[in-house]
């Protein structure tokens, strides 16, 4: 029996599985991480180009009316789920003779990491733009 017992003691066939199975969770946890956070990056960059396309937009001359401006920011972007986006928020002011229009979309990020899903993410992307006056075509909002 003792004689049994060193032999098993000496033998190392094996060992690497062990030392993979006791590592590989973390790895796959780690990679899964990852691509989750790139979901999040293209989420945001989404987002970002989305608003800064739409405030483009709405700085253009004659000035497009807000249901044509809160169409464009619905439309969605690269990465982006339509069904995903809030509704936009459109507001005007003005100050010292000069117009502007503030513009807000929120998006909802849903992340999953296989076993464990965390709270939705909201991201919020706003873009003050300087517009010309208000175009008189348009329905008041």
């Amino acid at each position: 029996m003792i004689r049994l017992v060193r032999n098993l003691r000496r033998d190392r066939r094996g060992a690497s599985a062990i030392e993979f199975a006791l590592v590989s969770p973390l790895l796959i946890l780690i990679i899964v991480g990852i691509a989750q956070m790139g979901t999040l990056y293209l989420s945001h960059a989404g987002l970002r180009n989305l608003v800064a396309d739409s405030a483009r937009f709405a700085a253009i001359s004659p000035r497009p009316c807000d249901a044509a401006i809160k169409a464009r920011l619905g439309s969605g972007g690269f990465g982006l789920a339509t069904s995903q986006l809030s509704q936009p928020i459109v507001t005007y002011g003005s100050q010292d003779n000069v117009n502007w229009a503030d513009i807000e979309q929120r998006y909802t990020v849903q992340l999953n990491f296989v076993f464990w899903q965390p709270a939705p993410m909201q991201l919020t992307e706003r873009r003050r733009v300087y517009i010309y006056p208000a175009n008189t075509a348009c329905p008041s909002t």
